[in-house]
């Protein structure tokens, strides 16, 4: 690891100051959980010089508003808030996605804001040697024609990049709608939760629409859908901390054999939190039928694209909205 310069901020204005005044001259990040960041210094992938510790700024709470939505603190830890009662009862594919995310000492560890921002999981990025657009913008991407089995994406892949987005978390979350909050030295602003992380495109080692010196100060989620129930399904080679390689968050409201409403997201086959419009507007206002599920699972996939190795993903995505909508609709009943 290389040396860098630690300072520990008291609160959010002097954590944003540290950072800006940071950038100026080096590369300057902030510290939350470390999770993610620790292990990417220690491969030497990252290389701050600065690191500000935010641990003892607050933003720890999670709160239900008046209108039902839920306003999370970025430092709130994964276990507290897939714990937390109101979520367990409320968003329960936000829990799920969660609990079935890396260990238990990790989650204890890993904050709200953390997840949300954490790197890709591609071992090219990784391994600081090969060829990666992510780490050393312009020199390619190793894993289009190599091993790209596990972490990397069929749905919103580019030339330039086909890394999936490591997160569960964010898949529950794109699926029930949320804002990002998020503070600088310009003041605040408010993201759509939906926009929040880019598509590589031309530009893969931009990977979220955060500013250089901004930092999360909350995360809001949406009301409920009235009437609902969710579900997360994760479909992995084995079932202790291991990524996705698909996987589903799944929230539909019922009168009676008609869906209501439907919200549909895909995790471990999208290089970000994959919301699925075309599969939705497959269901909504429909009657329920087996055929009808199995359309909406295709139209989840639609567009999707194989890069060699990660090609049963196209298929494996379709049974992670298959089996989630059929679980839910058999405990309805």
């Amino acid at each position: 690891m290389r040396n860098f310069q630690y300072i520990r901020a008291a609160d959010i204005d002097q954590a944003i100051a540290l950072h800006a005044r940071g950038a100026r001259d080096a590369d300057t990040v902030f510290l939350a959980g470390g999770t993610t960041l620790l292990d990417l210094m220690k491969l030497d992938v990252m290389r701050p010089i600065q690191v500000v510790d935010i641990n003892r700024i607050g933003l720890d709470r999670v709160e239900v508003l008046d209108d039902g939505r839920v306003r999370i603190g970025a430092m709130v830890s994964n276990t507290e808030l897939a714990r937390h009662p109101h979520i367990v009862q409320h968003h329960p594919a936000l829990s799920q996605s969660i609990l079935s995310g890396a260990s238990t000492q990790l989650r204890n560890k890993a904050t709200t804001a953390g997840n949300v921002m954490q790197r890709v999981r591609c071992g090219y990025f990784r391994d600081g040697v090969s060829p990666c657009n992510k780490r050393a913008p312009g020199s390619g991407c190793a894993a289009i024609d190599g091993l790209n089995r596990n972490v990397h994406a069929v749905l919103g892949g580019s030339e330039h990049c086909i890394a999936t987005h490591p997160s569960d978390m964010c898949v529950a979350m794109i699926a029930i709608g949320a804002t990002v909050h998020v503070q600088g030295p310009n003041g605040k602003r408010d993201l759509p939760f939906a926009d929040f992380h880019l598509l590589p495109g031309n530009t893969p080692w931009k990977e979220t629409a955060l500013g250089d010196d901004e930092l999360i100060t909350h995360i809001t989620l949406d009301a409920p859908m009235a009437g609902s129930r969710s579900a997360y399904l994760k479909l992995r080679d084995r079932t202790s901390y291991q990524f996705a390689l698909a996987s589903s968050a799944v929230i539909v409201a019922l009168d009676g054999d008609t869906v209501r409403d439907v919200r549909i997201a895909l995790g471990g086959v999208s290089t970000r939190p994959w919301r699925a419009p075309d599969a939705e507007a497959v269901l909504r206002g429909q009657t329920l039928s087996e055929a009808l599920v199995s359309q909406a699972a295709a139209a989840a996939m639609h567009g999707a694209q194989s890069y060699g190795q990660n090609g049963f993903k196209i298929l494996l995505g379709q049974q992670a909205v298959m089996r989630n909508l059929s679980q839910l609709l058999q405990l309805r009943t």
